[in-house]
């Protein structure tokens, strides 16, 4: 199993990008970023930066780490932006760029930016129909279209990259991942070892009744991480309040960790992604990912 970090885009630029560049440095095998303009709850005036402006800085100053958004909110631009944007960022990255999308939810981001938040049903349809614009712009000469949210005459996309992997996040289990089965390279959504298992199990069923493969998409998921020391009150606070929002949280001694994070692989999971939000500010995130890296992830 691979292991990539997914620094917070609520951090600086230069704090973005010295974590980057430490994975590269460790050999941390991506680095992802998140596509949200606002906290989802709490203070607005809190920062936050923007996806494809940081991936188009992290293109440039990386060598080897893959780069992707985990992901792009379909509701927040036209797929055919989109799409370009993508192929840009696979040139300036020298092809390490994946194109992590979703079908958008953060309400509150809709709300004050006016930004229509259909009901469930449609967003499912308009983002199905994003999966095949990007398909079609990544993959043929021309592209024409002719659905009921988006519409395409004759659409050019040049340069087209060699193999750009299309990665959908997406959990719901009814219609969201038959759109997975359909159309996707890679396929993340969050969860501890018994959920990814379960997820795993329902995705299978939806590629059978298509016939697809499902060992061809690679599959990655994520979970609130991080060792804590005997008697460390204030991790211990905080992951009870991370478990109490429902959050994956893997959260306790090395050894704990360990166990945890080695039941993925036979869940389905092929990488899997840290967020540092959570893990402290200045060398305390690096010492912490450090911990991770040297008593977990090297043991696996």
């Amino acid at each position: 199993m691979d292991f990539s970090l997914w620094p917070s885009a609520a951090r600086t630029w230069q704090e973005i990008l010295d974590g980057a560049e430490y994975a590269e440095r460790t050999g941390w095998y991506g680095v992802w970023m998140a596509d949200h303009f606002m906290v989802n709850n709490g203070d607005l005036s809190l920062p936050m930066n923007e996806c494809l402006a940081l991936l188009g800085g992290l293109a440039v100053r990386t060598e080897r780490v893959r780069l992707g958004s985990m992901v792009l909110g379909n509701t927040y631009r036209h797929p055919a932006v989109v799409a370009n944007a993508a192929a840009t960022l696979d040139q300036m990255s020298g092809g390490r760029f994946v194109l992590g999308i979703g079908a958008g939810w953060q309400v509150n981001e809709h709300e004050v930016y006016g930004i229509d938040l259909p009901p469930v049903k449609e967003l499912l349809a308009r983002f199905e129909e994003a999966c095949q614009v990007f398909t079609g712009l990544l993959t043929q000469e021309r592209t024409t279209f002719d659905g009921k949210y988006y519409q395409l005459t004759g659409a050019p996309l040049e340069p087209k990259p060699a193999k750009l992997p299309l990665l959908i996040g997406a959990s719901g289990e009814k219609v969201a991942l038959g759109i997975v089965a359909k159309y996707a390279d890679e396929w993340n959504h969050w969860g501890l070892p018994d959920v990814a298992e379960h997820k795993g199990k329902v995705f299978r069923e939806h590629c059978e009744k298509i016939g697809r493969d499902p060992s061809t998409v690679r599959r990655s998921t994520q979970a609130m991480i991080e060792i804590v020391a005997a008697g460390d009150t204030e991790a211990e606070e905080r992951r009870d309040r991370l478990t109490a929002a429902g959050r994956p949280t893997i959260m306790g001694s090395a050894d704990y960790v360990l166990d945890i994070v080695s039941r993925y692989p036979a869940a389905g999971i092929d990488e899997f992604l840290v967020p540092d939000g959570l893990l402290g500010q200045g060398s305390r995130r690096f010492d912490a990912l450090e911990q991770l890296r040297e008593e977990v992830f090297n043991k696996l």
